[in-house]
């Protein structure tokens, strides 16, 4: 029974401080300023005062009225029409929406995933089907067909990689002869988070060891992929290497020798330098970018990571550019998930899945949104002339947003620089973009804080170009008001001279300027505090 009262106290004290925070505190020329407006200013700055008076809650609402008077004064002087005030406005705009505009729940999933895939990697082969990325859909169709019907000769017992050397277009498959270069039968090793194209990376992780996947597409066309192995990530890793080309018959006994003059403890970065034809790398001692698995061709990643010791070198051993023997300078272990979490969130923003996290808000919006498209004005879509039309024939609504028309001429406009995507794909692409324009265009009205700071925002601008106009430039420009002021003021500056001390008078003539102006807005406004209301709120932070 206790506990029920107590509870009912509690929501009745809330529901007491709820109802005022909505009660009017000033009203400025039939604006009313309630309690929780002031009071979300007022905490805002609360922080960075350092002394009772600055908190002093009449002297702060004199300030907070002085401030209003002022914004109204920029309004009334349109400074909100100014070009520069409207290009100003419109980049904040978009600077502010951009985190709506990600799915942070999409986003922080994303992330624990992307980092189990940095921990452990996967051994995979492909198939390539290559499809343009804007192909019709006929074009499309046919790929994927192609691709079905490789994927089930695999699956009737076909051997991966003599179908992959068959039917891969990735020209890696089959290699290049003339080249020296040995294909890969699709074989593309191990690897991990960022290493491949997001579709290929999660095709990857999500198909069992020893399963072949479902075709899937990436920008390249359709692939299937088949898992060979899964495992502990190896982390990365710093070397140095000596190289020794191809390019003379004695390349061998001279890597040979090399190796002996380290078995004799000569410096390896000395040798490096004098030997070693790699003329990225040689100067530095012969020390290479840090890396993982599948950074490096197949026989120097497998001899760098085998070696077990800071300080070990390798036998020589050949690849494709030569012979090289490798030094292991450093081991970099995958570290915990609060060390790379903020990364790993950097990364994700920076690459093609951040486009995910944009689908995921649009697919979310596509929800709550009631979408028409108009299939009659869409007939548009069907002509070649389609962008010389001329306007007076676009005026019939293509989409609707709830309460917003979109108009063909709209769509028309938006086609006009984009030529290298069919029509239709463009009128998805326009209508995702318009359905994020209505959202943008609705943050104020359904994101409080959004709100609140876009307003702070514009208000702040406007005062700015305001005082620049009424004080700023009057202070600096009337050199004549600015020596009457200080001929008037003379006894508060003894007997420094203007010159010396121009800079402190002019601040004061600004001051001067502005208690001034302030007057007279006052006397030309209307101004009603609720004294009961101002009492209340005084009592209110006394207890804090």
């Amino acid at each position: 029974m206790k506990n029920n009262i107590l509870s009912i106290c509690t929501l009745l004290v809330a529901m007491n401080v709820f109802s005022q925070n909505e009660k009017t505190l000033v009203t400025i020329n039939k604006e009313k300023t309630t309690i929780a407006d002031f009071k979300r200013i007022y905490e805002k700055n609360l922080d960075a005062i350092d002394s009772e008076e600055a908190k002093d809650i009449t002297n702060n609402l004199t300030l907070y009225i002085n401030y209003k008077l002022k914004v109204e004064e920029a309004y009334t002087l349109r400074f909100d029409t100014l070009p520069s005030y409207k290009k100003e406005i419109a980049s904040y705009k978009d600077q502010l929406a951009a985190p709506y505009l990600q799915d942070t729940t999409f986003i922080t999933e994303l992330v624990k995933e992307v980092y189990f895939r940095t921990k452990n990697e996967v051994k995979a082969k492909h198939i390539l089907i290559r499809t343009l990325k804007d192909a019709t859909p006929q074009d499309t169709l046919i790929s994927f067909n192609k691709i079905t019907t490789i994927r089930n000769r695999i699956i009737n017992g076909a051997d991966f990689e003599k179908v992959a050397l068959e039917t891969s277009e990735d020209t890696s498959a089959q290699g290049n002869a003339e080249k020296g270069v040995e294909g890969n039968k699709g074989n593309l090793g191990y690897f991990s988070a960022f290493n491949m194209v997001a579709p290929f990376e999660d095709a990857a992780y999500k198909t069992k060891v020893g399963e072949v996947s479902m075709p899937f597409r990436s920008k390249f066309g359709y692939h299937i992929l088949k898992v060979d192995n899964f495992r502990a990530a190896k982390g990365e890793i710093e070397v140095a290497h000596i190289l020794i080309s191809n390019s003379t018959k004695s390349s061998k006994a001279k890597i040979n020798e090399v190796y002996k003059r380290l078995e004799n403890k000569e410096t390896f970065a000395k040798l490096a330098n004098a030997y070693s034809d790699d003329s990225g790398s040689k100067a530095k001692g012969g020390k290479l970018n840090k890396f993982g698995t599948g950074r490096m061709v197949k026989p120097f990643e497998i001899t760098a990571f085998s070696l077990e010791n800071e300080g070990d070198f390798s036998k020589p051993f050949k690849t494709r550019f030569g012979w090289h023997i490798v030094k292991l300078l450093k081991k970099h272990p995958i570290r915990s998930f609060a060390e790379m979490k903020q990364e790993l969130t950097a990364k994700i923003k920076r690459s093609s899945r951040m486009q995910m996290s944009e689908n995921a808000v649009i697919n979310k919006l596509k929800k709550q949104y009631s979408i028409t498209e108009d299939e009659e004005s869409k007939n548009i879509l069907n002509r070649k002339d389609i962008r010389t039309i001329s306007k007076d024939s676009l005026q019939n609504n293509i989409l609707s947003i709830n309460d917003s028309n979109i108009k063909q001429e709209t769509f028309v406009e938006y086609l006009k620089n984009r030529r290298n995507k069919p029509t239709y794909v463009l009128f998805e692409m326009f209508k995702n973009q318009e359905i994020l324009a209505y959202y943008k265009k609705n943050l104020v009205n359904t994101e409080p804080e959004y709100a609140n700071v876009l307003k702070e925002y514009e208000d702040g601008l406007l005062l700015f170009e305001l005082m620049q106009q009424k004080i700023w430039n009057k202070s600096s420009k009337d050199t004549l008001g600015l020596k009457t002021y200080f001929s008037n003021n003379k006894e508060k500056y003894g007997t420094k001279e203007f010159k010396n001390i121009k800079g402190e008078v002019m601040n004061d003539y600004q001051n001067f300027l502005e208690k001034d102006w302030i007057a007279d807005l006052r006397k030309k406004s209307s101004i009603k505090v609720s004294k009961r209301q101002l009492k209340k709120l005084i009592k209110f932070y006394d207890r804090q």
